[in-house]
């Protein structure tokens, strides 16, 4: 037993953290670390789409997230170091003054995460990551990752006839090892002062995800007391109905934020859908969310099958048609100036808020791909800059599904703008509702 490094990355929560568990009962000492320069924080396009960074609501969501992170830590006797710049220039050297090479940390099997790993690794330390961001582990499916179906429905058939398990969450850990002595010239980032830099964000009336109010902000404890409210509310059942609503706090579940900072835990959103059936029965609702969650799991065993493959234009293809990306383009559909009205209300809504609706995140990148020729690659990135729920699995796989470059049996998505509208949007009231940031 001896000193080592917890690395928290997408996994800000103490509820169901194996990685964090392994490293617990690995310890004698204990010190849990953040870097705000880790490819989780950072905003991690390609420049030649421009100087894209971080926005506001998604730098808030993180830092009020890492404040309840160290709040809870703080209960339970220990306490989160934040430190500033890239893993592999801090970590070592944390490592270093606390006489350890030991770093346990979760698997994140996406190019520039994996890239922080390596890095780690060639400075001298010992990296143990467990793979824990998925509903069912790799290793209990009923085939080799190597082998997952081209076709997201084989996929879950496959598992609907393994009758395949999902393992239950980890509860919060009992207690948690000593801080080690203390490192000298390494004190953590002042999160308030952090905020403070930041500066003020007024509050959005029309948010979908209001961040800035206690009920939806950044966190574990948020997103345990929303995952309460909402199963002890009448809309679960009601949930294929209404996850094609494009406004208002009540359509979707509204845990993709939670989600994707790793503050609640996939296993443990499946439990409460377990519960709830157990209690109310069976239903649409709670089995279509089940179907999302198993889209989730599906674009995380494509990166680890495909890797790499899946960050490059072509994706999954052997050929391609010549790209003709227009930059100017490309900024009018960033900021919602293109003809088409809905467009724009959606890219508006994501600038004012960090978010927009699943339905009007395919309209969006369907307008940029088929209709303004964009490279899906650009649009990824600036989802990426943009969204308070940005998963760089969730991000990656839908865009590839749109362009036609991931696995979609269609070749592609394509949808048209105006019968979108008339469907989704038929009185303009949402058009209206975003007429103006």
């Amino acid at each position: 037993m001896s000193t080592t490094l917890y690395w928290f990355r997408n996994d800000l929560r103490l509820h169901d953290n194996p990685a964090l568990a392994q490293a617990i009962a690995q310890s004698d000492a204990l010190l849990p670390v953040y870097c705000l320069g880790s490819a989780s924080a950072m905003h991690n396009g390609d420049p030649r789409w421009g100087a894209m960074q971080a926005s506001q609501h998604r730098q808030r969501v993180l830092l009020d997230s890492l404040i309840d992170l160290d709040a809870q830590l703080r209960a339970l006797g220990s306490a989160l170091t934040v430190v500033p710049g890239p893993p592999a220039d801090i970590l070592p050297k944390l490592g270093a003054a606390l006489d350890t090479r030991v770093l346990h940390c979760e698997t994140i099997v996406a190019s520039h995460e994996q890239e922080e790993v390596r890095q780690l690794g060639l400075a001298g330390m010992a990296v143990s990551s467990t793979w824990q961001s998925s509903l069912y582990a790799p290793e209990a499916l009923p085939f080799d990752v190597s082998d997952l179906p081209p076709v997201y429905t084989r996929f879950r058939q496959l598992l609907a006839k393994a009758h395949t398990q999902q393992a239950a969450p980890l509860p919060v850990p009992a207690q948690l090892p000593p801080l080690p002595k203390a490192v000298h010239g390494y004190a953590t980032v002042n999160l308030a002062q952090q905020l403070q830099h930041l500066g003020t964000l007024a509050p959005e009336p029309r948010a979908s995800v209001p961040y800035l109010e206690g009920a939806f902000a950044g966190g574990e404890r948020a997103a345990l007391a929303h995952l309460a409210r909402y199963f002890a509310s009448d809309l679960p059942p009601n949930y294929k109905a209404t996850r094609n609503g494009l406004t208002g706090t009540a359509f979707s579940s509204k845990c993709s934020m939670w989600l994707a900072s790793g503050a609640l835990s996939v296993r443990q959103l499946a439990a409460e859908i377990d519960r709830f059936d157990a209690r109310v029965g069976p239903n649409e609702g709670t089995e279509w969310l089940r179907l999302e969650l198993l889209w989730r799991d599906y674009f995380r065993f494509l990166h680890l099958q495909h890797g790499a493959k899946l960050f490059r234009y072509r994706g999954l293809r052997d050929k391609v048609a010549p790209l003709h990306h227009d930059p100017a383009q490309f900024t009018l559909w960033s900021l919602g100036r293109t003809p088409e009205p809905l467009v724009n209300a959606a890219m508006r809504e994501l600038l004012a808020t960090g978010y927009m609706s699943n339905r009007l995140r395919q309209v969006v990148a369907s307008y940029l791909i088929h209709e303004l020729r964009g490279d899906w690659r650009a649009g990824a990135a600036w989802f990426e800059a943009q969204l308070i729920d940005y998963d760089v699995y969730n991000n990656q796989g839908n865009w590839l599904y749109i362009a036609g470059m991931g696995t979609d049996p269609r070749g592609g998505r394509r949808f048209n703008v105006q019968k979108q509208a008339r469907d989704y949007d038929p009185d303009q009231s949402y058009q209206r509702l975003w007429q103006q940031v």
